[in-house]
């Protein structure tokens, strides 16, 4: 945005005697050059973390609710990005790529204890020779659901806890470990919340219509 900003004043103010020219270097073609890398890598991440996804649950319903666990993250981390008045850079871009892969490991987990329960609701149904209904699938999510506090809870704690330091640090290095542990400090926040919440919600929709 600066350089931006720096190409609009050169251009509406300096006038170059002819065959004189400025051009941008440094730092900001590194990052030209860094942003087109990165059109690739984070396209690759996100197709390989559904893939990943895929072949783990073997069902597209499932791989598709982990994945919204992505963009919700992510808007934790540009919130607090916009908050700490940080702009777009290599450090914040892996910072959101670890960011991805975070949420969607902890949507797998929420999703199986969900699945667990479930299972274990529907096994207790057909003991007693009934079949399972929406009441016994809003218990089973709620069971699983509760089971998955503490644990989230914990996972999150402990990332806050090594992170935090790493965003307020002011050492030799922090204008780039920052930038990097920003995006995943408001993610997590995010994150928890569409865990928690979120993906159980969805869970039951697309159980109920497997119910019929």
């Amino acid at each position: 945005a600066f350089v931006e900003r720096a190409q609009r004043a050169v251009a509406a103010e300096v006038a170059f005697p002819q065959g004189y020219y400025a051009t941008w270097s440094g730092q900001f073609e590194n990052m030209e050059r860094a942003k087109e890398k990165m059109k690739i890598v984070v396209p690759f991440t996100l197709a390989l973390i559904f893939v990943l996804l895929y072949l783990n649950f073997g069902r597209l319903a499932e791989t598709l609710i982990v994945m919204l666990s992505v963009p919700f993250a992510l808007v934790g981390g540009v919130w607090l990005m916009w908050w700490l008045g940080y702009q777009m850079s290599v450090a914040v871009a892996v910072g959101f790529i670890a960011l991805a892969g975070v949420a969607a490991e902890t949507g797998v987990i929420m999703l199986i204890y969900l699945d667990q329960a479930w299972q274990e609701m529907r096994a207790r149904c057909r003991a007693e020779g009934r079949a399972p209904g929406v009441a016994e699938l809003h218990r089973a999510i709620m069971e699983g659901a509760v089971e998955r506090v503490r644990p989230k809870m914990m996972t999150v704690v402990t990332i806050m806890a090594g992170l935090l330091p790493i965003l307020w640090g002011s050492g030799t290095g922090s204008e780039v470990m920052s930038r990097i542990a920003a995006p995943m400090v408001g993610g997590m926040v995010s994150s928890t919340v569409l865990t928690l919440a979120v993906i159980p919600a969805l869970y039951a929709l697309v159980k109920r219509r497997e119910l019929g």
